[in-house]
């Protein structure tokens, strides 16, 4: 009995210290949700007219820009994975995992092949263990993206989509990377704290949103001019626009993170205080077991002293 309650007092002392860590991982996760938030926010009105602009020009020019330009018979498709870099996040990582395999069987039905781009451990991880090929992958930055980090992925996926150029593998060596019809970014988009759902958006080629919808009665259309040329200016908006779109697709994944982190953490930290409560009811039990044991030990060790003292008598 007294190992019994050694042992369950050595549970409530290992599962107390669990339910510090997780607490204070949810303490970190809920003071860096808020600033996450802020800056998926600040990124999204910069994003939006970005595309505006882009698909202005591409609306109201008549140039035949590679990235605009639907191909007729698409035979190849990069796919950019958003996931984490760290675990302990719910089902977050798995839920992006599990929209890339739709997209990837949709297209694969569509007779495209996939080049998948990878960003964050945990998709490389998936990849790895499933033996599934991909071309390159970024890590170290789920949950704090930086304009830099977007810039990176966006020009190697401009350059794949493109022509096809060769760049540098997770290896360090060179990996000729076939050219593609079609971009798509599988991520995570932040509703609210509660509620974050796997997305995927195509980025390239563009589909045009201006003058998609008809204009008010009272509204005039904006007249555009080019210079130098409408094919130069979408040589420059485009990487930006590509660059944007993908940062704030960083942005909205690495809030989902914290978010979900936050979750998990707090689910995690009611449960060690359930088993913390557990555990202590069931060694209070084990130890008042014992007491009335002993008791009924020495009650009972009484009684027979004084029945073989009244036996001499």
């Amino acid at each position: 009995m007294a190992a019994s309650v050694r042992e369950l007092r050595a549970k409530i002392r290992s599962t107390q210290a669990t339910k510090k860590i997780t607490r204070a991982m949810e303490l970190i996760a809920a003071s860096r949700i808020i600033k996450a938030q802020q800056n998926a926010a600040a990124a999204a009105p910069y994003a939006r007219e970005l595309t505006r602009a882009v698909s202005a020009v591409a609306t109201f020019s008549n140039v035949d820009h590679p990235l605009t330009t639907e191909k007729e018979n698409p035979t190849r498709a990069a796919v950019l994975v958003i996931t984490s870099d760290r675990g302990l996040a719910g089902s977050y990582s798995s839920s992006v995992l599990k929209e890339t395999e739709r997209l990837a069987e949709k297209l694969r039905s569509e007779g495209k092949e996939i080049d998948f781009y990878l960003a964050g451990r945990k998709s490389v991880a998936y990849f790895k263990f499933r033996d599934i090929d991909h071309v390159t992958s970024w890590t170290g930055f789920s949950d704090k993206p930086q304009y830099e980090d977007a810039r990176t992925i966006g020009e190697t996926l401009v350059e794949a989509f493109a022509e096809g150029e060769d760049i540098e593998s997770d290896a360090h060596s060179e990996v000729e990377v076939q050219p593609v019809d079609e971009l798509h970014v599988v991520f995570t988009r932040f509703k609210s704290m509660l509620t974050q759902e796997p997305d995927v958006i195509r980025l390239l080629p563009l589909e045009v949103v201006e003058g998609t919808e008809a204009p008010a009665q009272d509204e005039l259309l904006p007249l555009y001019e080019f210079e130098p040329s409408a094919h130069e200016v979408l040589d420059a908006l485009l990487p930006k626009y590509v660059n944007s779109r993908i940062y704030y697709c960083l942005l909205q994944a690495a809030a989902s993170e914290l978010a979900a982190r936050q979750k998990a953490m707090k689910s995690a930290t009611d449960n060690a205080q359930d088993l913390i409560e557990k555990y202590t009811r069931t060694a209070n039990q084990a130890r008042q077991a014992g007491i009335t044991q002993e008791i009924s030990e020495i009650v009972g060790g009484a009684n027979a002293l004084a029945d073989a003292a009244a036996g001499q008598e």
